[in-house]
């Protein structure tokens, strides 16, 4: 399983980022653009740790109001509305509805969390909500493309919510957005600035073992091959590790206090159809803040929010999970809502910085960076930030480490598409780039507006490449080709069986994950590349496996005693 990557020894980057989350991956293509000669790595593949285990919104953040962080709300709402623009394969908007209990509630709550005297929000009434959306409207004024806020009375409500609590006296709708890949964005972030930036690499797991005389010897978790790289600046984007990993590097620091937000993909025909595509976004009695919105068929339920010390044992336990229903089934008392009909579960840790604050939901997800110096190389840790403004954080570091490399800034990032994103077709346009996708490459429309949904314009390249010889369906999975899983792991830095299902497409986190998938899809992709039989054994085994302990899939997974049969129409 050799590395994707050529890095020599000893060669010398401008910049070295250790983690390759999305902090890490928009921190990669914004020096790239700028022509720093920068290398990324991770221990794991892109976009694994929290960066694949959010709440998969792409949001203002209108709760951070209560904590009077107008700034992050205002640079959030951009952020949101750039991301809407520059990558509308995976973001889209997501109309979102607050249920309101009481008229005048909250009031005093709200002012105390304003003024930092502490105290927990159970009850967000009509009239602070309302202050509060006319507020979040004008901060998101910026590069505005969706509608502003409503209100809508009890009449109204019981119309659109049968199902819902009968306490419930009206309702609000303001628009955030949802991306439906979050992981694959990281990848198309990467790989953007591979294309830009041939002198740019990217190592998949790889991990620092020291630094000594500003010089960083990295080894490859997969072949245990060893190399060093020298680098003028550091940034350790190392999310929730990055205390660990400024300890290995010869610099103990405790810059974080992360805590853990698991999540749930429920199959709930009935409540999918009362939501018609809106995500609901409601408080809890302990204070907390759920929701509940339609994803790839199935619906999307989160989130807790919990202290943990151990980045490494962040799995969404069954306590969490019986929390999670027991909220959204007080919300939706009319629903039959039960564990049976959760078909996977994630968690992740937020990179929070630490703090001794009692309520976790208080930290603020704001980032820090931390400059310090390690016999002479400047050594940057990224803490904090969230999805919605890593483009933002990017731009900000970026401007650090062009200052201290005495580079000028060339080009910006905020009108730039990002992979898919580029030339993707608006509302008006959408029927007939299909219909010229679908004729000039060959393939049904159907198969078309599939490749378009999963990969933005990218589409065009894997349908054409799909062409250049004889295909078929997946005997498990029919809307994915062997050449559309031969494109992904011959062209976007796969080295593990997880990668394909985990990260580059959504086949685990839509549901569809099986056994016979696993073994098919491993199949198709260590014949791409050159694995043996017996690497192919191991990692389907070892793909199930992490479904198991991480994501809650049932079952054993057996090993068919003749596994190219599977290949066979």
């Amino acid at each position: 399983m050799k590395s994707v990557s050529v890095v020599s020894d000893n060669a010398e980057f401008d910049v070295v980022i250790i983690g390759a989350g999305i902090n890490g991956a928009g921190l990669f293509r914004e020096l790239a653009l700028q022509g720093v000669k920068t290398l990324i790595l991770d221990r794991s593949d892109i976009c694994t740790g929290a960066s694949c285990a959010p709440s998969r919104l792409i949001h203002g953040g209108i709760k951070y109001m209560e904590t009077g962080e107008f700034k992050l709300v205002a640079q959030s709402t951009l952020e949101r509305n750039l991301l809407l623009r520059n990558a509308p394969h995976v973001v889209r908007p997501l109309p979102t509805v607050l249920p309101i209990r009481t008229w005048f509630g909250g009031i005093v709550p709200s002012f105390r969390r304003f003024l930092k005297l502490g105290g927990k929000m159970t009850d967000r009434g009509a009239l602070v909500l309302e202050v509060g959306l006319q507020i979040y409207d004008f901060l998101g004024r910026r590069a505005r493309v969706m509608p502003r806020h409503s209100l809508f009375l009890n009449g109204r409500t019981r119309r659109e919510w049968p199902h819902m609590a009968r306490d419930v006296v009206a309702t609000a709708q303001y628009y955030d957005a949802a991306i439906t890949q979050p992981e694959r964005l990281g990848y198309e972030c990467v790989q953007d600035a591979l294309e830009t930036a041939p002198n740019c690499k990217a190592l998949t797991y790889t991990v620092p073992v020291s630094l000594q005389n500003g010089q960083l010897v990295l080894r490859d978790v997969l072949t245990d091959e060893a190399r060093i790289v020298k680098a003028r600046v550091i940034v350790n984007a190392g999310g929730a590790w990055i205390d660990q990993i400024n300890a290995i590097l010869g610099f103990p620091t405790k810059y974080i206090g992360g805590t853990k937000g698991s999540h749930l993909l429920l199959k709930h025909d009935d409540l999918l159809r009362e939501l018609k595509g809106r995500m609901v976004y409601f408080g809890t009695p302990d204070g907390r803040i759920c929701l509940a919105y339609p994803f790839f068929g199935q619906v999307l339920v989160g989130s807790t929010d919990l202290r943990i010390d151990d980045p490494d044992k962040a799995v969404c336990t069954d306590e969490e999970q019986h929390y999670m229903l027991r909220m959204l089934a007080d919300l939706f008392p009319g629903f039959h809502i039960a564990k049976e009909q959760v078909v996977y579960r994630y968690s992740g840790v937020r990179p929070l910085p630490a703090t001794n604050a009692a309520d976790p939901g208080a930290i603020s997800r704001d980032h820090i960076t931390h400059e310090d110096n390690l016999a002479g190389t400047p050594l940057l840790s990224l803490v904090g930030g969230k999805w919605t403004t890593f483009r933002g954080l990017g731009e900000e570091v970026a401007d650090r480490i062009l200052n201290v490399l005495g580079y000028p800034r060339s080009t910006s990032t905020k009108e730039l598409p990002i992979g898919g994103g580029r030339s993707f077709p608006s509302v008006e346009q959408h029927t007939a780039y299909l219909d010229k996708l679908a004729i000039s490459c060959g393939i049904p429309r159907p198969r078309a507006a599939d490749l378009l949904d999963r990969y933005g314009t990218l589409a065009r390249k894997i349908a054409a490449f799909c062409q250049e010889e004889a295909d078929a369906p997946l005997r498990t999975l029919p809307s994915y080709t062997r050449r559309e899983l031969a494109f992904i792991a011959r062209n976007e830095l796969v080295r593990r069986l997880s990668d394909v299902l985990y990260r580059r497409t959504p086949i685990a986190l839509s549901g569809h994950m099986t056994p016979d998938v696993v073994q098919e899809v491993a199949r198709v992709v260590g014949e791409e590349l050159g694995w043996s039989e017996q690497d192919i054994a191991r990692e389907a085994q070892a793909a199930w496996q992490e479904g198991r302990e991480r994501h809650n899939l049932p079952g054993e997974f057996l090993l068919s005693s003749e596994p190219k049969e599977i290949l066979k129409a």
